[in-house]
C-alpha cells in the first residue's frame, strides 16, 4: 500500500517569507519607506495575544514596520471605529488587521466595513469579497490564498479538476471556492448538513476541509490519488496521556494517508501559511498604494 505525501506548509511558508523580504527590500528602494502593518488587539485572549506577537516578529523580520494597538475588552465600539479611521488616514500604514473574535458588544461586521478596502489585508471587506467573486484583483483572505498556493505548488495547473470545499464560512470556505473557480476547477461547496457527504467528497480530485469538526472527514471517503488540504484546527483529549490534549485537523489523517496523493498535516500544514500570506498581502497593498506594480514573485 502506497502512502501519500505530506505537504510541508512550514517550508513553503518560509520560502514565501523570503520572497516577501526580497520584495520589501526592493519596495524600500523604490518608495523610500518601509511597508507598514497595523494590528489591533482587543482584550486579553491568550491565543490571540500569542498570535499577534508572532505576527509582529515576522513583520519586522521581513523588513516591514509593525504597529500594534492593544485595547481593553471594555472599549466602546465607537472608540474602536475611531482608531480604525486614524489608521485608514495614517500614511505609514499599508495594512490593517483587527484580530478576531471581538468582544460580544462590538459588531464585527461594522468594524470590518470601517477598514479602508485598500488596507484590508485580511480580505474580509465586502468590496474585496465582491471583487474576488467577480474575478477581479482583490486582497484575498490569507488562509484560502495560502491553501491555493500549496495546491498549485503540488499539482501545477488545476484546470478541469473537481474540487470539494467542506465548509461555507466567509473566512475560508466561500473565498476558497471562488479561488478554485478562478483556476477553472469544477467546485462544490459542501458542509455539515450536506446529504451523503462521503459520496460528495469521494468524487473530488481536491478536498479542502474547513468545517471545524475534529477528524470528520474519514480516510475511506477520499478518492484514491486526491490531494487534501486540511484547514481544521481542533483541540481534542489525548488518548495516551490523561489530562493532556492534542491538535487535530478536520480530516482523519492517519486513515487518509493510504488514499491520498498528498495531504497537509495538522499542525504544520496550512497554519504557517496564514501569517506568510498576511505579509504578502501587506506588501501587495503597499505597492498598490504607492502606484507600483506587484512583484511577479508574489
Amino acid at each position: 500500500m502506497s502512502i501519500g505525501k505530506i505537504i510541508d506548509g512550514k517550508a513553503f511558508a518560509a520560502g514565501l517569507r523570503d520572497r516577501v523580504a526580497e520584495g520589501v527590500a526592493a519596495f524600500v528602494e523604490q518608495a523610500g519607506r518601509k511597508p507598514g502593518l497595523a494590528v489591533v488587539l482587543v482584550g486579553e485572549d491568550p491565543a490571540s495575544s500569542v498570535y499577534v506577537r508572532s505576527k509582529g516578529k515576522m513583520t519586522v523580520a521581513v523588513g516591514m514596520e509593525s504597529y500594534e494597538f492593544k485595547r481593553p475588552a471594555s472599549i466602546g465600539e465607537d472608540d474602536l471605529l475611531d482608531l480604525i479611521e486614524e489608521l485608514n488616514q495614517d500614511e505609514r500604514v499599508d495594512g490593517i488587521l483587527v484580530q478576531l473574535p471581538l468582544p460580544k458588544h462590538i459588531n464585527e461586521a461594522a468594524v470590518i466595513a470601517a477598514i479602508d478596502p485598500a488596507k484590508d489585508v485580511d480580505g474580509f471587506h465586502v468590496i474585496n469579497s465582491g471583487l474576488l467573486a467577480t474575478g477581479q484583483e482583490a486582497l484575498v483572505p490569507c488562509t484560502p490564498l495560502g491553501c491555493l498556493m500549496l495546491l498549485k505548488d503540488e499539482l501545477g495547473d488545476l484546470s478541469g479538476l473537481e474540487a470539494v470545499v467542506v465548509g461555507r464560512s466567509n473566512i475560508v470556505g466561500k473565498p476558497m471556492a471562488q479561488l478554485l473557480l478562478g483556476e477553472s476547477c469544477t467546485v462544490t461547496i459542501a458542509h455539515s448538513r450536506t446529504r451523503d457527504l462521503a459520496s460528495v467528497i469521494h468524487r473530488a480530485d481536491i478536498v479542502v476541509a474547513a468545517v471545524g469538526r475534529a477528524e470528520m472527514v474519514k480516510g475511506e471517503w477520499i478518492k484514491p490519488g486526491a490531494t487534501v488540504i486540511d484547514v481544521g484546527i481542533n483541540r481534542v483529549a489525548d488518548t495516551e496521556e490523561e489530562g493532556k490534549s492534542r491538535i487535530v485537523g478536520d480530516v482523519a489523517t492517519a486513515e487518509a494517508l493510504a488514499h491520498v496523493r498528498a495531504i497537509t498535516p495538522v499542525p504544520g500544514g496550512v497554519g504557517p501559511m496564514t501569517i506568510a500570506v498576511l505579509l504578502r498581502n501587506t506588501l501587495v497593498a503597499a505597492h498598490a498604494r504607492a502606484g507600483l506594480a506587484k512583484p511577479d514573485a508574489l
